[in-house]
């Protein structure tokens, strides 16, 4: 397992503008998690859900949903960066958002992180990532995503 980054307060985020600070661990996309992720959310479009259907279709299986995908970065972001000195944070928003190519049923994904931007606003500092997902094996991203992130002293 890969040790994340450890930062600590403004500065030690500030220092970080510009690199890539590695990749998460690869996890693999069941087709429980899908199934999970679709009754959360009640999205049960067949290429999804149903495995017999979807070998019949543009994919040849099953996929992710994209916003599966997306709703990793909680997940992705503490194994790549471990930020340190402030009391809380929390998830500030998204400024852009892609799917370049989909994450078929059984496959591995992993996400990458850039730190792109810190701005102090008021009382704390939001940090601009932007996070790639890959899939092992795959030519293009599964998703590419600016995840806006905010913390307070």
């Amino acid at each position: 397992m890969t040790q994340p980054k450890v930062v600590t307060g403004v500065a030690g985020l500030k220092g970080l503008v510009g690199q890539h600070l590695g990749h998460s661990e690869w996890l693999e996309v069941t087709q429980e998690r899908v199934n999970g992720f679709a009754d959360a959310t009640g999205d049960h479009q067949w290429i999804h859900v149903d495995p017999e259907r979807a070998a019949k279709g543009p994919f040849g299986g099953t996929i992710a949903h994209g916003f599966l995908t997306l709703s990793l970065i909680p997940l992705v972001l503490p194994q790549v960066i471990d930020v340190r000195g402030f009391s809380m944070g929390i998830n500030y928003g998204l400024d852009r958002v892609r799917f370049p190519a989909p994450v078929p049923v059984g496959s591995r994904v992993r996400g990458g992180v850039v730190v792109e931007e810190v701005t102090e606003v008021g009382d704390g500092v939001q940090t601009t990532y932007t996070v790639t997902f890959e899939v092992a094996g795959g030519e293009k991203p599964a998703c590419v995503a600016r995840f806006l992130e905010r913390r307070y002293p």
